[in-house]
């Protein structure tokens, strides 16, 4: 099982020279990924957000060997053509290094309702649908022929094409929610939240066809010293090492870092 720092990249940890030091040091000790949230907006005490982009890009830039990505894009308040150029941008930059992890996002901290964006889990479940489409047809490289209820992308062509053959997607997933689990069997991974402990993984991995025809990863986390490897007697592949996003601090990080994954 390969294990990765997943961080909230706030307050102190809004800082793209931070993250890109921290994702350094990450790799030196060890770390098989980081992993960064993708927020606009999200409740006290918390204040400042980086962009993920900037800071992944700038983590690229500072490693040579560990998995990088958002954790996850909330599909439904982006643009698929900007983020699908996005994406490919990054996966050329870092040599082939990236994951997408993709989701319909929550409005817990009002961050959709305050910006103006879609707030029915419906809706955002089919623009998720569709901006998946969308992307995974950019990424081909080939003229894209899309007029779908929620985008229009027709006759444009995203290039240069990623370095990885296929670009892997993590869908995300809520315990106890099954419906988005046929989706995330259609691409190449699967994030399930609000995962505490292994039977639950192991229910939701029961429910879950994964595909046959190529590599299939399942991540999970916690926010603690918790140990990783009765989730992956159950099927992880990916164990996150997360941190409460309140109050986080550069040092908290480090001290999880310096440790070292789980072996």
């Amino acid at each position: 099982m390969k294990q990765a720092l997943f961080v909230p990249i706030f307050d102190e940890l809004a800082e793209p020279r931070v993250m890109a030091s921290i994702a350094a040091d990450a790799e030196e000790a060890g770390w098989d990924g980081v992993f960064v949230w993708d927020h606009i907006d999200y409740r006290a005490p918390v204040t400042g957000i980086a962009d993920p982009w900037v800071t992944l890009a700038a983590m690229a830039m500072t490693t040579s060997a560990v998995t990088l990505g958002p954790m996850i894009t909330p599909l439904p308040r982006r643009r698929p053509l900007k983020l699908a150029r996005e994406v490919v941008s990054l996966d050329r930059l870092s040599q082939g290094r990236v994951v997408l992890g993709v989701g319909i996002g929550g409005d817990n901290s009002g961050e959709l309702t305050h910006s103006g964006e879609e707030v029915d889990d419906r809706v955002r479940g089919a623009m998720l649908d569709e901006g998946l489409e969308v992307l995974t047809q950019a990424w081909t490289g080939e003229p894209l022929s899309h007029r779908g209820e929620h985008y229009v992308a027709d006759g444009l062509t995203v290039l240069p094409r990623p370095v990885q053959g296929r670009l892997p997607v993590w869908v995300g997933v809520r315990y106890g929610r099954p419906k988005p689990l046929a989706r995330a069997a259609r691409f190449d991974g699967v994030f399930p939240i609000e995962i505490d402990h292994p039977d639950k993984l192991a229910e939701t991995l029961a429910a879950l066809d994964r595909p046959t025809d190529r590599a299939y990863d399942v991540a999970v986390g916690a926010e603690d010293d918790t140990d990783p490897r009765p989730y992956e007697q159950v099927g992880a592949t990916w164990w996150m090492r997360g941190f409460s996003p309140f109050g986080i601090t550069e040092s908290e990080v480090r001290g999880v870092l310096a440790a070292g994954p789980l072996r």
